[in-house]
């Protein structure tokens, strides 16, 4: 079992940057790819990046390309969202989510385990 908590979102105005966390419980976590994902007011939830278990490779969606940046402590089993020159359409909650069936993946119905979410607004 893993359990994940994320922490770290916030008000922000538009260009500015926040670091969102994700802390992992149980020893497993350094085996399982991570991903990043959002879900704004009325909208689906979205992909928007993911990275494997070795942190050898990543995938961002094209909205945060060159923004964000996804990264991993897993001795400190811990996972982490930069994101620099946010926007207004980057308000959601953000929650992280691991797969313990699947390897790096867009899709969300491929990750099993979640966070309960952070809240990130950022006004114009």
């Amino acid at each position: 079992q893993v359990q994940l908590v994320e922490s770290g979102g916030g008000l922000v105005q538009a260009g500015d940057s926040l670091r969102l966390s994700c802390a992992a419980s149980g020893r497993t976590f350094s085996r399982y790819p991570m991903g990043w994902f959002r879900q704004a007011p009325g909208k689906e939830r979205e992909f928007v990046a993911a990275i494997a278990w070795n942190a050898g490779n990543t995938y961002y969606a094209d909205s945060v390309k060159g923004r964000f940046t996804i990264s991993r402590d897993n001795a400190k089993n811990t996972l982490y969202l930069q994101m620099n020159s946010l926007k207004p359409e980057d308000t959601a909650v953000y929650s992280c989510a691991a797969s313990s069936t699947y390897g790096l993946s867009r899709v969300g119905e491929r990750y099993n385990y979640w966070g309960q979410g952070t809240q990130v607004t950022v006004s114009s």
